[in-house]
């Protein structure tokens, strides 16, 4: 199978984006696309969407194409304006779209403009190909306050906006390194804001459910998505005590299956599993059904809980084996409302 047309980060387009203004800032003749230089030294070339401005102010504007990765700003438009500074030095600031950093922990302080480092840097390098005198840029993504709300922004204490990622300057079709790069992230903003006891979902299952259920800092949970290897091996090296993993038994179930990858397409269903542990545990023989969700639905009240509470204790032991039983452990298990239908561990840190 092809690998797919790989794109360009966003901050791949700023740094184009941000060039193109200041060849207009210096007079230069605007051109249709413009040449930058990637953090490996390779250089690229971006069309331009608009260029407009003068030897006072100006701004362009690239459009963003991650290629065949279902990234949420594919398409976007992403603007530099710029104008002169008298200092001599280059300065960053968050446009229409473009978030603030408001938590410790990001690589980035708070106050600053979500732009992480290599963008920065290929921004600062696109403009100092063109002049050495100094320059304010602003970088803007219309419509960026509503996609962010589609990422891990909120979570990080990232508001406004988007943030300005990439390492590489290249977007690769449905890498995981995307994903797990806003993983570390969250961790490291707990671990900055102090966070002892975090709360580890798969989703917004979960999340709904341990906001309902318990009173939570919003750096203290992390949707995990299907992660689950990655992330309890990084923290790992956290100084956590404890931790409680909360969310639905179909995804949670693949725990204690030994599937630390729990995305359906690299994992097996966790329905034949759930319904031999329900035989083992309640005994008696159980139709087929078709999901996790059908199988506690069958089960009287007390029934439901004894299997859930089983199922709890085995997802903690493998959540527990995985992290070398480095800080204690606490599960439970909701169904879709975001009912509790089952537990193990001891909740008091989070009660």
């Amino acid at each position: 199978m092809s690998p797919g047309r790989t794109g360009f980060t966003t901050g791949t387009c700023a740094a184009a984006a941000a060039k193109a203004a200041t060849m207009i800032l210096c007079g230069m003749a605007p051109s249709l696309q413009v040449e930058i230089s990637l953090p490996d030294g390779a250089r690229v070339v971006l069309p331009l969407e608009r260029t407009e401005g003068d030897t006072n102010e100006a701004c362009a504007a690239v459009r963003k194409d991650a290629g065949d990765d279902p990234d949420v700003t594919d398409g976007c438009l992403v603007i530099a304006s710029v104008k002169w500074r008298n200092n001599g030095t280059l300065a960053l600031a968050a446009g229409e779209g473009v978030g603030t950093v408001t938590r410790p922990g990001l690589s980035v302080p708070p106050g600053q403009p979500a732009i992480n480092p290599a963008p920065r840097q290929m921004i600062s390098e696109a403009i100092r190909e063109i002049t050495d005198r100094g320059v304010q840029v602003t970088i803007s993504i219309p419509g960026g306050a509503q996609l962010a709300e589609k990422t891990f922004n909120p979570r990080l204490g990232i508001t406004g906006g988007l943030s300005i990622l990439g390492t590489s300057g290249i977007v690769r079709p449905f890498s995981t390194a995307a994903l797990r790069d806003a993983l570390k992230c969250a961790l490291d903003v707990a671990m900055a804001c102090d966070v002892k006891y975090p709360v580890f979902v798969p989703g917004r299952i979960g999340e709904k459910a341990a906001r309902k259920h318990f009173r939570l800092a919003p750096e203290q949970l992390i949707e995990v998505s299907n992660e689950w290897g990655f992330v309890l091996d990084k923290a790992a090296k956290y100084d956590f005590s404890r931790l409680l993993v909360m969310g639905h038994p179909g995804k949670l179930a693949k725990l204690a299956m030994g599937q630390w990858d729990t995305h359906s397409s690299r994992s097996t269903s966790a329905i034949p599993w759930v319904l031999d542990l329900a035989k083992e545990a309640l005994g008696g023989i159980f139709q087929e059904v078709r999901t996790v969700e059908g199988i506690f639905a069958l089960l009287q009240e007390k029934n439901r809980k004894s299997l859930a509470d089983q199922l709890s204790a085995r997802i903690r032991d493998a959540i527990s084996n995985r992290l070398r039983e480095r800080f204690h452990v606490a599960t439970v298990l909701v169904n879709m409302k975001g009912e509790i239908l089952g537990l193990d561990g001891d909740l008091s840190k989070w009660q």
